[in-house]
């Protein structure tokens, strides 16, 4: 392996897990706002480890939905890391369960891109645990230091919750909507329609159910067709 090689994928690694890491302080200010105290914030940042998951699971405790709607929110933006998963698997070739486990919980868009964008396997291995343990261990520190915050400014913080879990939830959501996919737009227009049916599903339905409904529509819609037959 190519010292220079090894360097830029260090750095990079590096940056990119500092540069999202920071996003932990507006998770901590949003789930102290949500009513969840410090210690089931950093519990969220250490077992759950998937920023949209968890925006999307204080956001709608903190719109008063029930537990079952924000954990279903959760799990349905979390299944990505599985197809994540499966992809990395022949990459990372990774053997016994302890290690095997700790990689799983680093199955996230970050470290994945990272893994996929290196020019080799070697590369690809050292840019996926450098990313990840850069990652989490940023994340876990500032969602304290967000969490804390928030608890010191009391009632502010609730006020700012209707402004921190979409403004962060976009800015995490709207870099995946730039990558090119294999149809010019499909992952644009799914994210559009998902938000229709989203808002004009909220007047009618329990809070945090309007998420779980709009995942459930717009898959049913876009499913897989089979082609007619005699046809070309």
């Amino acid at each position: 392996m190519p010292r220079s090689a090894r360097s830029a994928t260090l750095r990079d690694a590096v940056g990119l897990g500092v540069a999202v890491g920071l996003y932990g302080v507006a998770f901590g200010a949003a789930a102290a706002a949500a009513g969840l105290d410090t210690w089931q914030a950093l519990t969220l940042s250490a077992l759950m480890f998937t920023g949209a998951s968890q925006f999307a699971l204080v956001g709608v405790l903190g719109a008063g939905g029930g537990a079952l709607a924000a954990v279903g929110s959760a799990l349905l933006l979390g299944t990505r890391n599985t197809v994540y998963g499966v992809r990395l698997a022949p990459m990372l070739a990774i053997r016994g369960w302890p290690r095997r486990a700790g990689a799983a919980h680093l199955v996230i868009d970050e470290t994945t891109a990272m893994a996929v964008a290196a020019p080799d396997r070697e590369l690809g291995r050292l840019a996926f645990w450098v990313t990840g343990v850069t990652l989490y261990l940023g994340w876990n520190a500032t969602t304290l230091v967000g969490s804390l915050s928030a608890a010191a400014l009391g009632g502010t913080a609730q006020a700012a919750l209707d402004s921190i879990v979409p403004a962060a939830f976009l800015a995490l959501l709207w870099p995946r909507l730039q990558r090119t996919a294999r149809e010019p737009g499909v992952q644009r227009r799914v994210a559009l329609a998902g938000a229709v049916v989203a808002l004009a599903l909220t007047p009618v339905v329990p809070a945090g159910a309007q998420v779980v409904l709009a995942v459930v529509a717009v898959a049913l819609v876009g499913r897989p067709r089979p082609a007619r037959e005699g046809v070309a």
